[in-house]
């Protein structure tokens, strides 16, 4: 039996477009999806698997011969604000228990971070891949540790944990899922469907995001890599481009003249976006694994169009 690929939370944002890609590049037979949902489809082995429960998790590894886990399963900002207790166990508890799995079973991980794993005392334009790093939320609390355990995992067992500290991802596959950037996917939505969108952040509310299928290459791209060229393997930024809600509208509007979008802020939501970098410094990326995003703001823009169109055609 060939050795697995294991997929948690592979029914959420990431999720949705990563499966498919491993599936491609691996064979679906080699790549196990799992959530705590049911399937969507049945492309390739599925499993129901809770990540806080270690015991089934473990036997799940053992038995299909796992070799690489992409530990994806977390509550994003926003929602994580709503029930923080809950955001910890999750986004904590349910990491510390896969990589004691990956340590165990001698596997190959990848943990996502996030631009919110920075905070208001951070440099923001850009941000740096060494610096200050005092989150003001649960979810960027949780990302911080999780970068810390991912290191402290590699350097005291010699488990291969790598990361990426992900821009807003943009992707037209997977509804937005909680998070502070979800105004730039939901707008493309709205702009087909009704022609209006009423956005919850300032209009000048520049923040660094990226078109999924520039993440999508970056985590298979770094998980490729040499890990003796990693100097940051559990947590590297990397950059797509940089835009605010006002630059992504006027985008759009150019591609579909009646599509307006008005704003009514929402503060919590402000207040978190404020304390995110502006644009991120990815020179280590590109350094060490040669890292480059293909789409900017109007590629993506092409792109999210074409491809929520054909959803619904």
């Amino acid at each position: 039996m060939e050795q697995q690929i294991l997929v948690i939370g592979a029914l959420g944002q990431i999720g949705s477009d990563l499966v498919p890609a491993l599936r491609r590049l691996y064979g679906a037979s080699r790549v196990i999806a799992s959530d705590v949902k049911p399937a969507r489809d049945d492309e390739g082995p599925y499993v129901m698997q809770d990540c806080t429960d270690g015991a089934s998790l473990a036997e799940l590894v053992r038995r299909s011969r796992v070799k690489v886990i992409y530990h994806l399963a977390a509550m994003l900002s926003a929602t994580a604000e709503k029930d923080p207790q809950q955001a910890w166990r999750l986004n904590v508890d349910g990491l510390y228990t896969v990589l004691e799995v990956a340590r165990i079973h001698q596997c190959q991980i990848f943990v996502p971070s996030s631009i919110a794993a920075f905070g208001p005392e951070t440099p923001r334009d850009p941000t740096p891949q060494i610096t200050i790093q005092r989150p003001t939320t649960i979810y960027g609390i949780s990302k911080v540790i999780g970068e810390l355990l991912c290191a402290y995992y590699a350097t005291r067992y010699n488990v291969d944990a790598r990361g990426l500290r992900f821009p807003g991802l943009i992707s037209a596959t997977a509804p937005p899922g909680g998070g502070t950037t979800d105004y730039a996917v939901e707008i493309f939505h709205a702009a087909l469907e009704t022609g209006a969108y009423t956005c919850y952040l300032r209009p000048d509310t520049r923040l660094p995001l990226m078109y999924m299928a520039d993440g999508i290459r970056a985590i298979l791209e770094l998980m490729a890599a040499d890990r003796s060229r990693l100097r940051y393997a559990s947590a590297y930024n990397i950059q797509g481009f940089s835009a605010t809600p006002a630059e992504l509208a006027a985008a759009i509007a150019r591609r579909i003249p009646h599509a307006q979008i008005t704003y009514d802020i929402q503060p919590d939501r402000q207040a978190i976006a404020d304390s995110w970098p502006r644009a991120l410094d990815d020179s280590a990326a590109r350094e060490d694994w040669g890292w480059r995003p293909q789409y900017d703001l109007e590629a993506t823009v092409d792109e999210m169009l074409n491809a929520i169109r054909c959803q619904h055609t």
